[in-house]
C-alpha cells in the first residue's frame, strides 16, 4: 500500500477547504508546488535503460521549503557548507519560545513578531556571552524558526545551536567558567529575553508600525502585556553529546525540517488524517486523529511569508565576519585550516545518504539508465479547485548546483 503523503491530504480535502477560506500568496505557492512536486506538472525527462530498454518519466522536484519530499538534499548541502565552520569544543543546544499570547499578533504581523524574535533571542545570548562572568567574548551561534508543534498548532521559537565559548578581545578562547559544557542560567536568559521583546513591542506601538495589531486597543493591549508578564517566558538549554559531527547532525534535524513530514502521516480516510507525535521524551509516539479540513488549516498556519529567514548566524558566524573571525578562534584553538568543501552531484549524494544508484535500471540491475527526451511542464494543474492557482515559472526551476545562501 502507497505511503500517505501531504499531497494526498491536499488532493482529498482541498476542495473542501478553499471552499471555506481563501490563501494568501505564500500559501497559494507552496500549495501549488507540493501538490506537483515530482508529478508531470514540473515536466522533467523521459530516461531509458541501455540494455534491457526499459523505460520510465522522472519528474522535478518542486523546491518549496514547505514541501516534505524536498528538504533533503537542501538540508545536506548546507551540512556540508557547514562542516569548516564547526569548533572543536563543545555546543549548546537552546530554544527561545514566545507565549501563545503573541499568536494572534503573528498572524497580523509575522515578519515584526518573527524579526523581533531572532533579534531579541541572539541580543540576549550576545549580552550573556559579553559578560566576564560568563564568557566575555563574541560567541558563535545560530538560530532556526520554528513556528509548530507535534500536532500542528501555533507555536513560535527559534532553536539555537552555541558554542559553549567566546573568543575574546586578545584572540583567547574563553570557555564557560562555571563549567565545560555550561553557558548561562536559563531563569536569568528568561527574563532578559522576556524584557527584550516587551522593550520593543512598545517601542513599536509607540512607533504605530503594529496598525492591524488584533489587540491594540488600550484595554486589549494593557490585558496581553499583563498576560505576558505573569509567568517567565521559556528558554531550554541542552548540551548535545558526541563531537563535531553530532553537533552537525543535531542541528541539522532542525534547519530544514518541515511542519508535517509524510513518514508521520499514517492514514486518510474519507474524513480524517491520523499521524504520529511524539508521546514521550524517550522517542514513543502516539497517533493523532483529525478532520481533514481541520488538518489543512493547520498545516497552512505554517507556511511563512515570502522573504523570512528561516536559518540566521551571529557573532563569529555572522556573514559579514565569519571568516576572519573563525580564523581567529582556529588559531586559537590550534584547529587546523578548514579545507575547501567539494560539492557532490546528485547521483553521489543518492549513493551515499539512500545507499541507491539512481543510474541503475530497476528492472535488469545491470543497465544505465540514460536521458532520452525531455518531459515540458503542463501550464495549469489539473486540479480544477486549483485552477485559479495558475503554476508560476518559479515551480519549475531546474535543480541547484550549489549550497542555499548563508540565511537560507
Amino acid at each position: 500500500m502507497p505511503m500517505a503523503t501531504l499531497a494526498d491530504v491536499l488532493h482529498r480535502f482541498g476542495a473542501a477547504y478553499l471552499a471555506q477560506r481563501r490563501l494568501s500568496t505564500p500559501q497559494a505557492k507552496a500549495w501549488r508546488a507540493i501538490l506537483a512536486c515530482r508529478t508531470a506538472a514540473l515536466g522533467g525527462h523521459r530516461v531509458q535503460c541501455d540494455t534491457c530498454g526499459h523505460s520510465h518519466a522522472v519528474y522535478h522536484s518542486c523546491r518549496n521549503r514547505h514541501c516534505p519530499q524536498c528538504g533533503a538534499r537542501a538540508k545536506d548541502a548546507w551540512l556540508q557548507a557547514r562542516l569548516g565552520e564547526v569548533l572543536s569544543v563543545p555546543y549548546a543546544h537552546l530554544v527561545f519560545t514566545l507565549p501563545h499570547a503573541l499568536n494572534a499578533l503573528y498572524g497580523a504581523h509575522p515578519h515584526w513578531v518573527i524579526d523581533t524574535l531572532f533579534a531579541c533571542a541572539a541580543q540576549t545570548l550576545k549580552e550573556f556571552a559579553a559578560d566576564p562572568q560568563w564568557l566575555g567574548g563574541t560567541p558563535a551561534l545560530s538560530l532556526v524558526l520554528h513556528t509548530w508543534t507535534q500536532d500542528l498548532q501555533r507555536h513560535l521559537h527559534v532553536h539555537g545551536v552555541m558554542a559553549c565559548g567566546a573568543l575574546t578581545d586578545d584572540g583567547e578562547w574563553q570557555v564557560p567558567r562555571r563549567s565545560p559544557s555550561f553557558l548561562f542560567p536559563v531563569h536569568a536568559l528568561s527574563r532578559v529575553f522576556r524584557g527584550k521583546f516587551m522593550a520593543a513591542l512598545e517601542h513599536a506601538r509607540q512607533g504605530h508600525t503594529l496598525p492591524r495589531d488584533p489587540q491594540g486597543t488600550q484595554g486589549e493591549w494593557n490585558r496581553r502585556r499583563r498576560k505576558l508578564y505573569r509567568h517567565d517566558w521559556v528558554v531550554y538549554a541542552k548540551t548535545p553529546m558526541g563531537g563535531p559531527a553530532q553537533v552537525l547532525s543535531y542541528l541539522a534535524r532542525y534547519t530544514h525540517r518541515t511542519a508535517i513530514s509524510n513518514e508521520r502521516i499514517v492514514r486518510i480516510d474519507a474524513q480524517h488524517v491520523a499521524w504520529r507525535v511524539r508521546a514521550d521524551p524517550h522517542g514513543g509516539k502516539r497517533i493523532v486523529k483529525l478532520d481533514g479540513v481541520e488538518f489543512v488549516r493547520r498545516f497552512v498556519l505554517h507556511v511563512l511569508p515570502t522573504g523570512i529567514k528561516r536559518i540566521r548566524h551571529y557573532g563569529l558566524l555572522a556573514p559579514t565576519v565569519k571568516r576572519i573571525g573563525l580564523a581567529k578562534v582556529r588559531a586559537a584553538l590550534a584547529m587546523p585550516t578548514a579545507n575547501a568543501r567539494a560539492i557532490e552531484s546528485v547521483q553521489a549524494f543518492m549513493q551515499r545518504v539512500a545507499q541507491q544508484d539512481i543510474a541503475q535500471c530497476p528492472v535488469c540491475q545491470h543497465g544505465r539508465l540514460r536521458a532520452v527526451a525531455v518531459l515540458p511542464a503542463l501550464k495549469r494543474l489539473p486540479d480544477p479547485y486549483l485552477q485559479v492557482y495558475p503554476i508560476r515559472s518559479t515551480c519549475h526551476r531546474p535543480p541547484a548546483t550549489g549550497p542555499p545562501g548563508e540565511n537560507a
